[in-house]
């Protein structure tokens, strides 16, 4: 399914970050409007494998699994963002997609987003997820919840399995 326009790439240091965040919060809504078909807004619980990078959710008629990267985590009682890049309980496997922002913000010169950690309230932290899904090619966003801190994830196509065992896949391109 071609569902997300995406105004260009990001072009180096031309690249302004307020108009990267907005087209990445408009992205957000895109692919939660898309995602509300197979049922995402109807799961019953989630979990994700740090082994596999599986993300699963547990929907009152099957389960939905994708593969998953973790983007950061934050930390309300501390205020404050981690890349995941920088998370030593997440495996480089499923920071990859963190590790390219880095990656993008060093050759660009935004050297404010290289740092490991940074201060952060919900916002904030939704607006660096925003980012990297606009700077990735993300085609699932997903923020988890409970936890002494919520992660940010980005997901790629989806696996529906029906009760009966029938499975179908969601996918989205971006471009």
């Amino acid at each position: 399914m071609r569902f997300l326009r995406r105004p260009g790439r990001p072009d180096g240091a031309s690249a302004d970050l307020s108009t990267l965040v907005l087209q990445g919060e408009d992205m957000i809504g895109q692919l939660t409007e898309a995602h509300l078909s197979w049922g995402i807004g109807t799961s019953l619980g989630w979990d994700i494998d740090l082994r596999s990078g599986l993300l699963t959710w547990h929907l009152p008629d099957g389960t939905a699994i994708a593969p998953a990267q973790v983007i950061g985590t934050f930390d309300p009682v501390n205020s404050s963002w981690l890349w995941a890049w920088a998370n030593n309980s997440i495996p480089p496997a499923i920071a990859e997609e963190s590790r390219r922002v880095h990656d993008w913000a060093e050759a660009n010169g935004h050297a404010g987003l290289t740092l490991p950690r940074i201060e952060a309230d919900l916002e904030k932290a939704t607006s660096m997820a925003a980012l990297a899904l606009r700077v990735t090619d993300a085609t699932g966003y997903f923020r988890g919840d409970g936890g002494e801190t919520i992660p940010f994830l980005t997901f790629g196509p989806v696996t529906l399995t029906a009760p009966d065992g029938t499975t179908s896949t969601f996918e989205i391109e971006v471009g």
